[in-house]
């Protein structure tokens, strides 16, 4: 059987597949990818040689191994990332919305998955919900009984959230209950991490400025890094992740301190 058990991978799935077990474990043998893939030798040679070709692999004696920079760069438009992993960021985003309670001040960071939550929202009474994500703060006009503050600040025409020191002082007047954080990288030993200095002062200062952090990751972004670090995953309450994050990478990341939500 494949490994969802269902029917078998076609060649696109496959190297999906084999570049989410890289990015768990860093490197795997031949062995250790024809068992997870249930496919013979020649087909997972096959796989790694098409991934080669792209730059997101190395061959290695007996395996495979990730590129220097492969997993490293998500993309950052956000037409792109809107149509990645759509069934993923509903389960995350479905599981994080469990953690608002009615009248609490929520703030909603940019991304997709964190917009997904927005409609999560709707039973919950009292809410403020602040963002400084421009597509959130239009859905959020469906839940009229929601008060919505955006941060502004500049506007990144390729996320269409705003950002650096304007949006970063709109909120330390705010007085934040829960932060759902998005990230487009995390790992171990980095932690949460962005490609911009100006997103990273606005997700500090909403951390300051919250009682709780959680942060909302698919599990396909586990084990890449951006340049620059939001922070450590010890200073996270929650982490909302997808069932595919390996055990033995869930079991690493509540070492660290956060509560592993693992949403399928």
């Amino acid at each position: 059987m494949s490994p969802a058990g269902k029917a078998p991978l076609i060649p696109e799935q496959r190297h999906q597949e084999l570049l989410r077990l890289l990015r768990a474990s860093g490197v795997l043998s031949i062995r250790d990818l024809t068992a997870a893939l249930d496919v013979s030798h020649m087909t997972v040679r096959r796989d790694i040689a098409a991934l080669e070709r792209t730059g997101l692999v190395v061959s290695v004696q007996g395996g495979v191994r990730l590129a220097e920079r492969a997993g490293h760069a998500p993309p950052r438009e956000r037409a792109t990332r809107a149509a990645l992993e759509i069934p993923r960021k509903q389960a995350i985003a479905e599981r994080a919305a469990s953690l608002v309670a009615d009248g609490m001040v929520v703030y909603l960071d940019a991304g997709t998955t964190c917009q997904s939550v927005v409609p999560f929202l709707a039973p919950r009474a009292g809410l403020t919900v602040v963002t400084n994500d421009l597509h959130a703060a239009l859905a959020l006009f469906a839940l009229p009984s929601v008060h919505i503050v955006h941060t502004g600040g500049e506007i990144d025409p390729a996320s269409a959230a705003g950002g650096g020191p304007l949006a970063a002082r709109a909120i330390e007047g705010v007085n934040i209950d829960l932060c759902l954080l998005s990230a487009g990288a995390w790992d171990l030993a980095h932690g949460v991490t962005s490609h911009s200095t100006e997103k990273v002062l606005l997700k500090q200062a909403v951390m300051r400025a919250s009682g709780a952090v959680a942060l909302l990751a698919d599990s396909t972004k586990w084990g890449s890094t951006e340049r620059f670090t939001v922070t450590s995953l010890e200073r996270l309450d929650t982490v909302v992740t997808d069932t595919d994050l390996p055990d033995e990478v869930a079991d690493r990341i509540a070492q660290e301190g956060p509560e592993v939500l693992r949403a399928g």
